[in-house]
């Protein structure tokens, strides 16, 4: 019995985190609060371990990690990103766990931005997030597939464009100002639109574009096998009932 069970006990301990154990999740903006209750749900699965998110845009994620931040998972809003560390050997395979769209929100009283032609409007203020952001590349070609629609008039992407007053750094961002008045229209996530005190004008299916998010372990992480259970967990049935909860598709 000592012979049998020894090996056991071993493999046990070696496989079960240790107490206090902390896990360092770098995860898109957009996933902050589908995110956090993963979290939540992943230690109540997981007794002693701590899960550390560090949320915001994707590319300032990426550079994080690439400038050697201490990071075990990463969550993506799109595949560029994780695409980039991976060919550094930064990011083991990474696989999709998640899909988002676009929708323009406006302020929910007195909107400026009352259908998607008003946002080419002259003297709209429209803000959207950087060109180096995921949801800012996922704008332009919404708006690029807008334009040839040929459905908002002519040169309609430029007309909108011609109405930014502000590129952010990410998404949260983005809705923020609108939420507080500072702009009469922004491009965010459906998932974002949800719970905020905002208007939302749907971007019809054919005019929109799939966000993809990946999720990966960190190449070099200090707990690998924790770093696997928790993208596991994601991509399991309870990860993906939150993330539906929040808006997200599969």
């Amino acid at each position: 019995m000592v012979r049998i069970s020894l090996p056991l006990i071993a493999a046990i301990c070696l496989s079960a985190p240790a107490h206090g154990d902390t896990l360092h999740v770098f995860a898109a903006a957009s996933l902050t609060d589908a995110f956090t209750e993963v979290g939540k749900a992943f230690e109540a699965e997981h007794p002693g371990v701590n899960v550390e998110y560090n949320f915001a845009g994707s590319q300032v994620l990426r550079t994080q990690i690439e400038q050697g931040a201490k990071a075990d998972v990463f969550a993506s809003a799109d595949r560029v990103q994780g695409d980039v560390l991976e060919a550094k050997e930064l990011l083991q395979a990474s696989r999709v766990f998640t899909r988002n769209s676009l929708v323009v929100v406006t302020p929910r009283e007195d909107s400026r931005v009352k259908n998607l032609a008003d946002l080419a409007r002259p003297h709209r203020k429209i803000v959207i997030a950087s060109p180096t952001v995921p949801a800012g590349r996922y704008t332009a070609q919404v708006l690029r597939k807008m334009t040839s629609s040929g459905l908002f008039g002519d040169d309609y992407q430029n007309r909108v464009q011609a109405n930014v007053v502000s590129q952010e750094p990410n998404v949260r961002s983005v809705l923020a100002k609108v939420v507080l008045g500072e702009a009469d229209a922004g491009f965010v996530y459906r998932t974002d639109a949800q719970p905020a005190q905002v208007r939302v004008l749907t971007i019809p299916d054919q005019l929109n574009v799939i966000a993809e998010y990946p999720i990966g372990v960190v190449a070099g992480s200090p707990s690998p096998d924790l770093a696997a259970a928790f993208t596991a967990f994601v991509e399991g049935s309870v990860g993906q009932s939150i993330l539906r909860k929040y808006g997200f598709t599969k």
